[in-house]
């Protein structure tokens, strides 16, 4: 079903992560349509301008899924959840079938340093990943009815996280620091390997919440060693966490991946080949 992405409407790809994707996909010969609110975007892919929250219809047949990413990370939190209901009743009128929802691992909170599956209960830390339980509550009321929609769990994603999009030349790369001289875990995405997972998600018969990352968790001194920052530890406060990871092996149900997805090399090269010039 690989063919569906060039009958697929990428909503909010002029933030972070739709950048990115679109790189990786313009490298993969792949062209979704690239939803825009004014002006252009950097990108050779098809675009077309829409407003969600306007009302404004889609032309009906054109497109087969869509996959929404559009949000908010701070502020207006409560966008998320309207996003996500104007784009559900958008794709319902325009016979979209398929919705995928950009949600995040935020939800299930720390979860004591377990690795979280789709079944951990969720308890999120902050307004954020709260907002996007919310969406996910919106997901479930439009499924009810009959839209196939999954909520996507994402992990860091390489470059649009606060580690390597925050690396500067000239400015040292802070690091939490904990008791046992090491630093934080997480999982993680490369943006090339998110690309074609989302791709390849496309008319599959998938599951109402599925994380999103490499297969194996990944230390973040070992990125920002590989990316080539100047970092150090410094102690972590006691708020920080040092486990934070998910489980994706629903996700490896539905994805095979390439070989080293969860290697600190492999990410971090992903994350240079679609960050643009610089």
């Amino acid at each position: 079903m690989l063919n569906q992405i060039n009958k697929t409407l990428v909503v909010g790809a002029s933030g972070q992560v739709g950048r990115l994707l679109a790189q990786a996909w313009q490298l993969a010969g792949q062209a979704p349509t690239l939803q825009r609110r004014g002006g252009t975007l950097s990108s050779d892919l098809p675009q077309m301008e829409w407003h969600p929250l306007s009302g404004a219809a889609l032309e009906a047949g054109r497109f087969r899924a869509m996959i929404v990413l559009a949000g908010a990370v701070r502020g207006a939190l409560g966008l998320n959840a309207q996003l996500a209901e104007a784009c559900f009743a958008a794709a319902v009128q325009a016979g979209i079938g398929q919705v995928l929802l950009a949600s995040s691992s935020a939800v299930y909170g720390v979860n004591g340093g377990q690795a979280c599956r789709e079944d951990t209960p969720t308890h999120p830390v902050n307004d954020y990943g709260r907002s996007k339980l919310e969406a996910e509550a919106v997901a479930d009321r439009w499924r009810a009815q009959g839209l196939a929609i999954t909520a996507l769990r994402i992990g860091n994603v390489a470059g649009a996280d606060a580690l390597l999009g925050g690396i500067r030349p000239g400015q040292p790369t802070k690091i939490d620091g904990f008791a046992d001289g090491k630093g934080p875990v997480r999982s993680y995405i490369g943006p090339i390997t998110l690309a074609d997972v989302l791709a390849r998600l496309l008319g599959q018969d998938l599951p109402p919440v599925l994380n999103i990352g490499a297969p194996n968790p990944v230390a973040m001194a070992d990125l920002a060693q590989v990316a080539g920052a100047e970092w150090h530890y410094h102690a972590a406060p006691t708020t920080a966490y040092q486990r934070i990871t998910l489980d994706c092996g629903l996700l490896a149900q539905h994805y095979r991946f390439a070989e080293n997805p969860s290697d600190a090399a492999v990410i971090v090269a992903e994350w240079q080949a679609t960050r643009g010039p610089q």
